[in-house]
C-alpha cells in the first residue's frame, strides 16, 4: 500500500514539473500594448477609411508597366477610355479573362493600372495613324511589331520561372511569339489562355506529326485527356534541344515510371542509357510503345549468344514455312521478364 501511495505522488509531481515547463515560456511572453483575446489580428486588406473589399497594397497587377515600343520610341500613353472608343468588340472579349479581372482588381487600388498599353505599348501613335503598321506593339507577325518586342512585352510581367530558358531555345530560335500559342484577348481555353481548347490541341497546329503517332496502337494518354504535351516538355525552353523538363529523357520517364529507376543490382545497359533505345514515347503499332516487335528489338544486340538465339523472321511465325515456338507468346520476355533490372540473385540474366 505504502509503495502504491509514493507511486501515486510520484506521477503527480511528474505531472506538476511537465506542465510548469510548457507554461512557463507562454507566461514569460508578454501581451502586447492593445491586445484584446476576443478580436482577431488585423489584416492588411482593409483600406485606410475602414471600407471593405479594398486593398491597402495594390495587388501584383498594379505593377505592371507601358513597356516601350522600339518603332515609336516617342509615344506617350493615352488610357484605357481613348482605346476602348475604337476597340469596343476587342474590350467585350477581354472583360472576362484572367488579364482583365486582374487588372480591375489593379485598379481599384490603383487608378493609374495601366490596361490595354501594359501589352501594346503607349497607344498616341497608333491614336493618330490607327492603320501605320509599328504604331502599336501588334501580336501578329504582319503586324509590323519584331517578335522580339511582343515577347518581351509578355516577359515584362511573365519573366522568370519556366521562362527562363526561352531565350535560346528552339521555338524563341525559330520566331515564335507568345501570341502564337496563347491568346490572352479571349478565354478559349480552361488553362494557359492558349490559342486552342487545350494545350496539346495548341501544340498540335504545329506538331501534326507527333500529334499523329497518338493514333497509333499503343500511345499514351494524351487522346483520352490524361496527359498533355507539357506533362514532358516545357515549350518555353529548356537546356536540352526537345525542350524536356528535366535535363534527360530516363529522368523524364522516371516522373512517372518510378519503378523503373531503381538501382538494381543488375542493371541492363540500354536502359541505364535511353529509354528511347527500346520505346518510342509518342505512340508505336508495338505492344508497350516498343520500336520494334519482340525479339526482333532483343535482337539487335543479342544474337548468336550463349543459348540458341537464330534470328526471328516473319518465315518463323506460325503461318511461316518454319514456325518457332520463341517468336510466339512474349518472346525473349518469356524467360528475361525483368528486362529493365533485378534485384533477385537469379537476376544476372534478368530472369526473375
Amino acid at each position: 500500500m505504502r509503495r502504491a501511495l509514493l507511486g501515486l505522488m510520484f506521477v503527480l509531481a511528474a505531472a506538476a514539473m511537465l506542465g510548469a515547463s510548457w507554461l512557463a515560456p507562454v507566461m514569460a511572453q508578454s501581451a502586447p500594448a492593445g491586445f484584446d483575446p476576443s478580436k482577431l489580428p488585423a489584416t492588411h486588406f482593409g483600406s485606410q477609411d475602414g471600407t471593405a473589399h479594398h486593398f491597402a497594397d495594390a495587388p501584383g497587377f498594379a505593377f505592371a508597366t507601358v513597356p516601350a515600343n522600339p518603332l515609336q520610341p516617342t509615344a506617350k500613353p493615352i488610357g484605357e477610355a481613348t482605346c476602348t472608343a475604337c476597340h469596343g468588340k476587342e474590350q467585350a472579349n477581354f472583360a472576362h479573362s484572367v488579364h482583365a479581372l486582374g487588372m480591375q482588381a489593379a485598379q481599384q487600388a490603383n487608378p493609374a493600372t495601366p490596361t490595354c498599353e501594359a501589352c501594346h505599348g503607349p497607344g498616341s501613335a497608333h491614336a493618330q495613324n490607327p492603320t501605320a503598321k509599328g504604331s502599336i506593339i501588334a501580336f501578329t507577325h504582319d503586324g509590323g511589331t519584331p517578335v522580339s518586342a511582343q515577347t518581351g512585352s509578355c516577359l515584362g510581367c511573365h519573366a522568370g520561372g519556366p521562362r527562363d530558358s526561352w531565350l535560346g531555345s528552339v521555338h524563341q530560335r525559330n520566331d515564335l511569339s507568345c501570341s502564337d500559342c496563347h491568346n490572352p484577348m479571349a478565354r478559349l481555353s480552361a488553362e494557359g489562355l492558349t490559342a486552342r481548347q487545350s494545350v496539346s490541341e495548341t501544340c498540335a497546329t504545329c506538331h501534326k506529326d507527333v500529334r499523329q503517332q497518338f493514333n497509333r496502337r499503343s500511345h499514351m494518354p494524351l487522346p483520352e485527356g490524361e496527359m498533355t504535351c507539357a506533362d514532358c516538355h516545357n515549350p518555353h525552353g529548356t537546356l536540352n534541344a526537345s525542350l524536356l523538363k528535366t535535363d534527360t529523357v530516363n529522368e523524364t520517364c522516371y516522373q512517372c515510371h518510378a519503378e523503373k529507376r531503381g538501382p538494381f543490382l543488375f542493371e541492363h545497359a540500354p536502359v541505364r542509357e535511353s529509354c528511347l533505345n527500346c520505346h518510342t514515347p509518342h505512340g508505336s503499332n508495338q505492344h508497350a510503345l516498343l520500336v520494334a516487335p519482340v525479339p526482333m528489338l532483343c535482337q539487335q544486340c543479342h544474337s548468336h549468344t550463349r543459348h540458341p538465339n537464330d534470328l526471328l523472321t516473319s518465315a518463323s511465325l506460325g503461318t511461316g514455312p518454319a514456325p518457332d515456338e520463341r517468336l510466339m507468346g512474349r518472346g525473349c520476355l518469356t524467360c528475361h521478364a525483368q528486362i529493365h533490372g533485378s534485384n533477385h540473385p537469379s537476376g544476372p540474366r534478368l530472369h526473375k
